[in-house]
């Protein structure tokens, strides 16, 4: 069985400097990477799928996930220093929204995306 190798090697100078001139920099790589690592957590997930339909508070945010209040603001937390979600205090109320359009424009297409898989594949179905 032939692996997910090229059988012949053969470089396209080409396309590969075409791919490098618009490859972002590796720090900008390292931060998606990060973005997509927080979003890899079904929790942080749920959180930001919630604030989909606007700003919530800690509170609201706690019940809608099922997570503790310190759960829930330790990954808040985490999401905003990441740029992910931003923060609006109002006395002592910090009320969450998604920082902003692209983070939303990246969350629904992934809720999206796993919608239309599972269309196209309904052998995986949720348990």
């Amino acid at each position: 069985m032939q692996g997910d190798s090229c059988s012949v090697r053969l470089v396209d100078p080409e396309r590969v400097a075409s791919v490098n001139a618009r490859m972002p920099g590796e720090t900008d790589i390292v931060d998606t990477a990060d973005v997509f690592g927080l979003l890899g957590d079904p929790r942080r997930l749920k959180l930001l799928v919630a604030l989909l339909d606007g700003e919530l508070c800690v509170c609201d945010l706690a019940a809608i996930t099922g997570l503790s209040e310190s759960a829930t603001s330790h990954a808040l937390r985490l999401l905003r220093a990441h740029r992910v979600v931003a923060v609006r205090r109002d006395g002592r109320n910090a009320f969450y929204r998604l920082d902003d359009a692209h983070v939303r424009m990246l969350l629904d297409l992934a809720v999206a995306h796993t919608e239309h898989t599972d269309a196209i594949h309904p052998e995986r179905s949720r348990a």
